[in-house]
C-alpha cells in the first residue's frame, strides 16, 4: 500500500482549512480500487468544512463525494474491470484523492464521449435531477419547467436533462447576466432575473404559469415560486443554497391544487437498493448518444481544491465544479 495525494480538512474553518496532504491509499480486496483523475465538488462539502451539514465525519476527514478515474482492480464478480473508464460516488467523503475503494453498486461505466472532468461532475447532479423530474416530480412530455439557480451545478443538470425527459421549454432563473450566458449554453429556453421573476414568469406563460418549478435554493423566493406554478403544477424542494430554509403556508396548496414535493435523492438510495443502477441504466445511453450533453465544468487544479470549495459558498461558481487529480 503506497502513498497517495488528497485533501484534507482537519478543521471546522470554512473551505479554506482545505489542505493538500500524503496519507495511505486505501486497500480494501472486496472494493473496486479507481485511479481519480477528478472529483466532484458539491454544496455539502461547504457545509462539512464548517461543521454545518446532518452528516459530520470524523476528523480530519478527505472531501469529496464523486469521482471519475480509471478502475485498478475490481473483485472478479463486478460490472467493471481493470482498466474501464468509471465514475463512482463515494456519496459524502474521500473523493479528493489519487485513488479510492468503492462498493462495485456505486460505480458506473463512463461513455468514452465523456470525459473524467466532465464525469466527475455528473453523478450527484444528474441523478439527482433525474430522480427529481422523473420519479418525484412525474415530468410529463410538453410541460413547462423553471429552475432557480440556473447557473449552478444542479441548474445547468436540470437545463440539459429536461429536454430529453420531454420539458418543452425550460426557464431559467438567474441573478446576472454572466449568469444567464452560462443558463443559455446549457439549454435554457428563456431566461428571467430573480427581481421579479414570477411576474416574468407569468408573461413568458401567458398567465398560465409552470408544471414544474425546481428550487435548489429555498429563501425568500418560495412563495413567489409557488404562485408561479400552474394548475396541478409541482415545486421541487432539493436545496437551500440561500441557506435559510422556508416554511410554506399549505392553503395555497390546497387553493391552486399544487404540490411542495421533496426531493432526497441519497435517502431515497438507501431505502431503494436498484436504484442507482436504474438510474444510469436511463442515464448512460442518453450520454452516449449524445442526446444529453456531459457538462462542461469549472476546473480547478488539486493544489487549489479549497478555492474550488469556496466558489461554491460565494456563488462564483458558473456550472459544476471539479478537481483535476491527475
Amino acid at each position: 500500500m503506497g502513498a497517495m495525494r488528497a485533501i484534507q480538512v482537519a478543521s471546522l474553518d470554512g473551505p479554506q482549512a482545505a489542505r493538500l496532504v500524503e496519507i495511505d491509499e486505501p486497500d480494501d480486496a472486496g472494493a473496486v480500487i479507481i485511479e481519480v483523475h477528478a472529483a466532484g465538488v458539491a454544496f455539502p462539502d461547504v457545509l462539512q468544512t464548517r461543521g454545518l451539514y446532518q452528516y459530520k465525519p470524523e476528523m480530519p476527514y478527505v472531501p469529496g463525494g464523486e469521482v471519475a478515474g480509471v478502475v485498478r482492480s475490481a473483485p472478479a464478480d463486478a460490472h467493471v474491470k481493470a482498466g474501464d473508464r468509471v465514475a463512482g460516488l463515494t456519496m459524502l467523503c474521500g473523493g479528493m484523492a489519487e485513488v479510492v475503494a468503492l462498493p462495485a453498486e456505486r460505480v458506473f461505466k463512463l461513455p468514452d464521449n465523456v470525459s473524467f472532468e466532465a464525469g466527475a461532475g455528473l453523478l450527484f447532479n444528474d441523478l439527482t435531477m433525474h430522480h427529481a423530474l422523473r420519479t418525484r416530480g412525474r415530468l410529463a412530455p410538453g410541460e413547462t419547467v423553471l429552475v432557480h439557480g440556473a447557473a449552478g451545478g444542479i441548474g445547468t443538470s436540470t437545463l440539459r436533462l429536461a429536454p430529453a425527459f420531454g420539458a418543452s421549454r425550460v426557464i431559467a432563473v438567474v441573478s446576472t447576466e454572466e449568469k444567464a450566458q452560462v443558463a443559455r449554453a446549457a439549454g435554457a429556453t428563456d431566461v428571467v432575473f430573480v427581481d421579479g421573476f414570477k411576474d416574468q414568469v407569468k408573461e413568458l406563460t401567458g398567465g398560465r404559469g409552470v408544471d414544474i418549478v425546481v428550487d435548489p435554493v429555498g429563501g425568500d423566493r418560495f412563495t413567489d415560486s409557488l404562485r408561479s406554478l400552474a394548475p396541478g403544477g409541482r415545486l421541487l424542494v432539493i436545496g437551500f443554497t440561500g441557506g435559510e430554509i422556508p416554511t410554506v403556508k399549505v392553503n395555497r396548496l390546497l387553493l391552486n391544487n399544487v404540490d411542495a414535493v421533496g426531493v432526497g435523492w441519497g435517502a431515497w438510495t438507501l431505502t431503494h437498493p436498484d436504484y442507482l443502477a436504474e438510474q444510469w441504466a436511463e442515464l448512460e445511453p442518453l450520454l452516449a448518444s449524445g442526446r444529453v450533453s456531459a457538462p462542461e465544468p469549472q476546473v480547478f487544479p488539486l493544489e487549489q481544491a479549497a478555492d474550488a470549495i469556496a466558489a461554491l459558498e460565494d456563488r462564483t461558481a458558473r456550472g459544476k465544479v471539479v478537481v483535476k487529480i491527475r
